[in-house]
């Protein structure tokens, strides 16, 4: 009797930890996006970048983990693990210029053969 009650809490402790553990749909669904922005007058970037995904996404803790990186030289825009509909979403807030899929390019060789 003591044995098949420690073999059920186990098989229970198991299963709900499992449970808790495991990624959400809507995180395993998510890849990460860049999103280009026009800044209004006067506002600061990182605060932007915050306020417009928190906007989609429902609070600004769920934005402050999407977000990956603030882009301030090259582009005015920033980084974030969105699912697809998410970005969709974004594409549709004041302020975003353009939404796209982040791509990883790599290169051919394995030497400066070129050179």
């Amino acid at each position: 009797m003591e044995l098949s009650r420690i073999v059920l809490f186990v098989v229970a402790a198991t299963f709900f930890f499992s449970v808790s553990v495991s990624p959400s749909k809507e995180i395993s669904n998510a890849s990460v996006y860049i999103v280009y922005v026009q800044y209004p007058e006067g506002a600061q970037p990182e605060a932007f970048h915050l306020n417009t995904l928190a906007a989609v996404l429902g609070s600004r803790a769920a934005a402050e983990d999407a977000l990956i990186f603030h882009y301030k030289y090259a582009a005015s825009g920033f980084a974030a693990r969105l699912t697809p509909e998410q970005a969709q979403a974004l594409r549709k807030q004041p302020g975003v210029l353009n939404v796209l899929p982040s791509v990883t390019y790599h290169l051919l060789g394995k030497s400066m053969s070129i050179v």
